[in-house]
Formats: C-alpha cells, structure tokens, sequence
C-alpha cells in the first residue's frame, strides 16, 4: 500500500452541484459532456417517461446524470471505468487516506497496475485506485499502455478533495444497468434513444488497451444509422467524420466546444459535431441562444 507522507484530508461529498439536485460527474473526464447537457435535455424530454437512453461509450457519466433517466443502458469498452461504477452501485466506500503527492501517486499507480496483473481489475480495491488516480493524474486523463498498464503521470494539482463516501450516487445509479465492451454487443430495442460520443477523431486513441481506429468510427455510424430510434452522435469535426454521418443520411450542425485539454495553453473552442437521426424536425435545432 502507498504511505502517506503528507497530512490526510477527506471530504464528505454527495457530488450534488450547488443550488441544484442534479449530480456532478464523480470523475474528471476529458472531453466530458457536461457542457452539451442543456442542449440534449430539450431533445431528450419529450421520450424520457417511457424510453431507455443508451449511451455505447458513457464515459464520465455527466450526460446520464444530467438527463436522469429512469431506465439507462451505459457501456464503455474501458473496464476499470465500469467496475468503478458497478461498485457505486453496491456502496463503495473510501477505505484509503488519499494523499495528493508524487511519491504516493507513483506507488498508488503501481498498485493499480498490479492489481490489473494480478487479475484484481474488479474489485473495490481496485475502484478505490482507480478513482484516486483519476483525481490525481494529469488533466484526468485516462490512458493506458499496450499491455493495459494505466500510465498517467501524477497531476501537480495544488489543492484535490476527494469524496469519502458516494452514497448520493448508489441511489442514482441503481436504476441503471451497465456493461462493458465494443458497441455492438449491445442489444438495442426499437425505440432506444441512443447517444453516441465515441473517442475523438484524433491521433490520441490509447484510452482503452486496443484504442479506437478509424475503422471503429466507420463500423459505429453503419450501426447507428441501422437503429430503428432516435439517435444523437457528438464528434470532434473533422471533414471525415462529417462525411460519415452525412453519407449515411443523418442531420448535421456543428457548435463550437470548450477545449478541456492543450499541451500548449491553447483554450480556444474546437468545433463539435451533432448528427442527428429519427427525431422530429428541428427537434435538435441549434441557435446562438442554446449553442456555449
């Protein structure tokens, strides 16, 4: 186990935001979709009391906690990500003194990774690393190495509180089933609403052991445009990828997005894309007013 070698502060934390019931996101994520909530909540509203969102790559959790459905089906291929969210449902609690400090970092990531070696991914213990990591690491990266090792380097944040106990999101996530695994495992109904945010079309493509190619992409809008329900796919705009969704006949607009992370310092918004298919007209209809 990693020794502490500063003072120990814990906090306790039902992650809801202020003046709000709504939970945050537990985890730090980059690219989170915390940011594209509002606009999805208008397109989501009029199928929340009878539908089931499912989301193939749910990732830091921000658009299921924002919409709150009632049924939810949330896969990720990552299963560190998935067993941190399978023990929330069961009452993780935090048994460890998290420190934020390099040599605790370092020796925190090592247990991580031995538990991974050890065939240990899944259990509490490992939830615990994994969430302590997250906090931790860089930018909240999630990375991994070819042989599934997680290899984030420590942060250098100056202040992190970390949540003792998620007792909040036991409630919340209890009402939703969760898988692991490539999308098109999943078995759709009919009439899911589907919210697709793959990883970006970028060179980054290490935040699951076998990446995501751009054979993934080509295989994931073929699937998407097969799905008889409605269906909502954000990603990076690169001319590709909006070649892709528009050959297969769904809806485009593009916004411009909150950059979360550059090597450079550079903020400046990326332009996101919003395909869109099976929804009545301007159901997702984008103005100055609603755009961030």
């Amino acid at each position: 186990m990693p020794k502490a070698t500063v003072g120990c502060r814990l906090v306790r934390s039902d992650g809801a935001s202020s003046g709000s019931s709504l939970l945050l996101p537990p985890l730090k994520w980059a690219g989170g979709k915390r940011w594209l909530v509002p606009i999805l909540q208008k397109v989501w509203q009029p199928y929340a009391p009878q539908v089931r969102l499912v989301e193939p790559f749910c990732g830091g959790l921000a658009v299921a906690l924002g919409l709150q459905p009632q049924c939810a089906l949330l896969n990720d291929a990552n299963p560190h990500l998935m067993n941190f969210y399978r023990h929330l449902q069961q009452g993780l609690a935090i048994t460890e003194c998290f420190q934020n400090d390099r040599a605790y970092y370092l020796a925190a990531r090592a247990r991580f990774n031995q538990l991974i070696a050890a065939q240990q991914a899944h259990t509490p213990e490992a939830a615990q690393w994994f969430y302590y990591l997250n906090r931790t690491g860089y930018n909240g990266l999630c990375r991994f190495n070819r042989g599934g090792f997680f290899n984030v380097p420590f942060g250098r944040y100056a202040h992190i509180s970390y949540a003792s106990g998620f007792e909040a999101y036991q409630a919340a996530l209890l009402r939703w089933a969760f898988s692991v695994g490539d999308f098109e495992s999943l078995r759709l109904q009919s009439d899911d609403f589907v919210y697709a945010d793959p990883p970006y079309d970028v060179p980054f493509v290490s935040y699951a052991q076998d990446g995501f190619s751009w054979e993934a992409q080509v295989r994931l809008a073929h699937w998407l445009a097969n799905h008889s329900g409605p269906v909502v796919v954000s990603n990076q705009a690169t001319e590709r990828v909006l070649a892709l969704y528009q050959s297969h006949g769904f809806h485009i607009q593009c916004l411009p997005a909150p950059r979360r992370i550059a090597c450079n310092g550079n903020r400046t918004p990326a332009l996101e894309m919003l395909a869109s298919k099976n929804l009545p007209p301007n159901a997702l209809s984008l103005s100055p007013a609603n755009a961030p």
